[in-house]
């Protein structure tokens, strides 16, 4: 099994909510120690999404996050294609508008699925599952139905055995 994939969230989220920069400092330097020793890795679409907010945290993953964490999305065109397929056949059907937003070539879901299918990542993410849902297509169902697994950010550290 290959490195774990970081979703934008698991970013995001730490950096405003549970854990602040200026705050949580064991907390970052963990992140760092594991992205250096090729525990995690991204995509460019999160780094797209996280460069979006031109704030602290995309100084820090600039400054912190070695030169190869975010890999290139383009050579998953093919898994690509496969996640896109299982997300219109699925059932319920997702509403329109969630297809639309999950399609969208800037969007970073649909690729970082496509990317752990071809090496059998898992994915840290914050979405949570909604079998029934129609509105939004989240991480966790399609990977429920691809048999990837997602984590959270406490569930990431605890199967690596990390503490801080």
């Amino acid at each position: 099994m290959g490195p774990m994939i970081v979703d934008s969230n698991f970013f995001i989220q730490a950096h405003r909510d549970t854990y602040p920069l200026d705050v949580a400092i064991s907390f970052w330097q963990k992140i760092s120690e594991l992205a250096v020793a090729g525990h995690i890795i991204s995509i460019d679409k999160v780094k797209a999404e996280l460069n979006r907010n031109r704030d602290a945290l995309t100084t820090w993953c600039d400054t912190n996050l070695p030169a190869d964490f975010f890999v290139a999305s383009a050579p998953m065109i093919g898994q690509y294609a496969r996640v896109i397929n299982i997300a219109r056949r699925r059932q319920p059907s997702y509403n329109q508008r969630a297809l639309d937003t999950f399609f969208d070539a800037e969007e970073a879901d649909a690729w970082l699925i496509a990317h752990s299918l071809s090496g059998g990542n898992s994915i840290v993410t914050h979405e949570t599952s909604q079998p029934a849902g129609i509105a939004r297509v989240k991480i966790p169902d399609i990977c429920a139905l691809l048999g990837i697994s997602t984590l959270t950010t406490i569930e990431m550290f605890r199967e690596l055995g990390e503490r801080f």
